[in-house]
């Protein structure tokens, strides 16, 4: 596909670009890249289309919904919560909010709460897309439901309702909501475009999102791999619509910490770019050294996770690298969303990577896009000696 690639590569990593253009030739309809090292930006690209149409061009402000990178997000908004002294990742969630302790979860800690070990991938109670915009109703939900799993016997990816928790916690203890607090402490201070409930006056620099079987090359069919039990739970109540829901306006101004953020590849690499420096970028402090430490500590182990059936490390919200996901350094941290977008900060490299798509994967077998994108990426780092 003949596309039109703007922005800046420096020096060196002239490889990226030509990987992030080579990406159209298969399914990619609209996207944006950044990438931070040592503080600095070395790659900042977006093109395409903001569509499915492919009449409205990509530009470097649009916004789209990055699903669960949005999670990172709101882990890094609760550690700055525990690095200003007003909750321990230790105490229980029931003393910061009563009513959680329902149900056989009154020993369930903040730390456990945030690493998805707590047993609340999903609710019982049959849902609807517009529930999920019912903070209230949500909240009560949760802290009604009994543990899906016996606590203390694993963890297992709470994919939507994850967000309600740092949400719930950050109103109880600041009055706050999550997004406010996230564009108050983190989003302005280091002038990142990344959103959590999106105002109206931004809207028209949203583009649609585009699922995966509506993809310009689908996957030769082959057999639907077997889920565990709880998949449906945990990702079907509701089912979310990548263009009727996740592309509409209620969606993006609403505030579903677990999977509603709006942002590009640069607003999620800034963000990073601090994380990779120990909580600073260009003099502005968002988390110190000792909170972020705290943050990432894992908690997860490395046995397979109760709803996606896959191996997970997990620190106190943010995923750790397992696999590969955030290229080779054991030590990188952030968050994936459905369909490919991605953020995280590699400190041994002193590296942030940001990238957001609106075209969803379609070939769960492919490599990730994200991964032939940081491969290329850490390949420069390589010949360049870093």
């Amino acid at each position: 596909m003949d596309i039109s690639i703007s922005g800046t590569v420096t020096e060196g990593f002239e490889p990226v670009k030509e990987v992030f253009t080579q990406l159209w030739e298969d399914i990619e309809i609209g996207a944006s890249l950044c990438v931070y090292h040592r503080g600095r930006k070395v790659v900042d690209l977006w093109g395409g289309f903001r569509d499915p149409a492919m009449t409205q061009p990509w530009r470097a402000d649009t916004l789209i919904n990055v699903y669960s990178t949005t999670k990172g997000m709101g882990s890094l908004a609760l550690a700055i919560l525990h690095d200003e002294g007003k909750i321990d990742y230790n105490e229980k969630v029931a003393t910061y909010w009563p009513e959680f302790g329902a149900a056989g979860k009154q020993q369930v800690t903040v730390a456990q709460l945030l690493s998805h070990q707590a047993g609340l991938c999903g609710v019982e109670t049959r849902l609807t897309v517009a529930d999920l915009y019912d903070w209230p109703k949500m909240t009560n939900l949760l802290a009604a439901q009994k543990p899906l799993w016996t606590l203390g016997t694993g963890a297992g990816y709470h994919a939507i309702t994850w967000g309600f928790f740092p949400g719930e916690l950050i109103r109880r203890i600041t009055g706050k909501t999550l997004g406010q607090y996230f564009h108050e402490k983190v989003a302005q201070p280091l002038e990142a475009d990344f959103y959590i409930g999106l105002p109206a006056t931004e809207l028209a620099r949203c583009g649609t999102m585009v699922g995966p079987n509506r993809a310009r090359r689908l996957p030769a069919p082959g057999p639907k791999p077997t889920m565990p039990a709880l998949f449906p739970i945990a990702l079907q109540n509701p089912s979310i619509s990548p263009f009727k829901d996740a592309s509409s306006d209620v969606w993006r101004q609403a505030e579903i910490a677990g999977a509603n953020g709006q942002s590009n590849g640069r607003g999620i690499a800034t963000v990073y770019a601090a994380l990779a420096m120990g909580g600073a970028l260009n003099g502005t402090r968002v988390i110190s050294e000792a909170a972020l430490a705290a943050a990432t500590q894992q908690e997860g182990g490395e046995e397979l996770d109760l709803v996606l059936a896959k191996t997970m490390r997990r620190a106190r919200g943010f995923m750790l690298n397992t696999g590969g996901q955030f290229g080779p350094n054991q030590a990188a941290f952030g968050h994936e969303g459905a369909g490919g977008s991605v953020g995280f900060a590699d400190p041994i490299q002193q590296l942030a990577m940001g990238y957001a798509m609106n075209q969803m994967q379609a070939d769960a077998n492919a490599t990730p896009r994200s991964t032939l994108l940081s491969d290329a990426v850490y390949a420069c780092l390589e010949k360049l000696g870093e």
